[in-house]
């Protein structure tokens, strides 16, 4: 290892403190995962694509990732064209487990479309200010004008998910979240916003893969935080909050859009299809956009 490498590994190793092994059970048998150990187990290395039960047996591959991606994005500035001259406006959201992929799907989805109309929200944890506020005032302030696109990296959704999993909110808090909300999202696409709502869904032990991933590597271990090791303890947590906001929350005017993401080139391909497909901007080339994968991307809880 140069020696780049050896302060980039020793400065990933101070940042981020000792984590005690998991004692973890999952698909019914006893595993130990030790984040800190360098070396990726064999059990998750040989299982993770399959985990949560993924259709396919190998990564999309990466020459036909990079030739379908060109295209669509090609597609995407077409449609940005279009939302500027016709004054629509659209808002995808993304949630899923911690390391489901969000962030690179949304780099993916922006990475060639104008930044001055194409925004990003990735918002902190509320102010002591925010917190007196009527719960989705912060999110409300960054929806778009007329002619923008507007992602957000986590949203409201916060208050079904992890919120409620984590003690930062009250039961009688979440409940009135998920009686407010289908009404909430009625009045964005009864105003004419474009709406699409994405839960990327990745199996445990894919989840425990990327968590190492971003512990030992240089370029990502920023992205690691022993809070996300506490958070692989509560799967089941998760996932009963996860059934239970998908089936309180689908609605047939703002349903959920659920992609099998363990693998994130396939999830990242889909996601972009789906708006494409969902939009009426001019010069679309159904040809150039494909077909759905209907085995990684389908509509609601029935889904998962």
């Amino acid at each position: 290892m140069n020696d780049v490498g050896k302060d980039s590994k020793k400065n990933s190793d101070q940042a981020q403190p000792d984590v005690s092994p998991l004692e973890l059970k999952i698909d019914g048998k006893k595993h130990t995962f030790d984040i800190d150990d360098p070396a990726l187990p064999d059990w998750v290395r040989k299982s993770a694509l399959a985990s949560g039960g993924f259709p396919y047996a190998d990564k999309m591959p990466e020459d036909e990732y990079e030739e379908t991606l060109e295209r669509l994005q090609i597609e995407l500035v077409k449609m940005q064209y279009w939302l500027q001259d016709s004054g629509a406006s659209v808002i995808c959201l993304f949630e899923g487990r911690d390391a489901a992929g969000k962030g690179g799907t949304i780099f993916s989805l922006r990475q060639y479309m104008n930044p001055r109309s194409a925004r990003n929200v990735a918002l902190p944890k509320p102010s002591e200010t925010e917190r007196g506020q009527w719960y989705f005032q912060r999110y409300i302030a960054h929806f778009p004008t007329d002619g923008e696109f507007v992602t957000f990296d986590r949203s409201w959704y916060n208050r079904a998910g992890v919120e409620p999993v984590l003690g930062f909110c009250t039961p009688e808090q979440h409940e009135a979240f998920l009686n407010e909300v289908p009404g909430f999202e009625r009045m964005i696409v009864s105003d004419g916003i474009h709406f699409f709502k994405f839960w990327l869904d990745i199996g445990q032990t894919m989840q425990l893969k990327r968590f190492h991933d971003r512990r030992h590597s240089p370029l990502k271990y920023w992205k690691f935080s022993p809070i996300d090791i506490e958070g692989a303890k509560k799967w089941d947590e998760y996932t009963k909050a996860r059934d239970q906001m998908l089936s309180r929350t689908q609605t047939a005017l703002a349903p959920w859009t659920v992609v099998r993401a363990n693998d994130k080139r396939r999830a990242r391909i889909s996601v972009i299809r789906r708006i494409l497909l969902s939009l009426p901007y001019k010069g679309r080339d159904i040809d150039a956009i494909g077909s759905e994968d209907t085995l990684i991307i389908g509509s609601g809880p029935e889904f998962i």
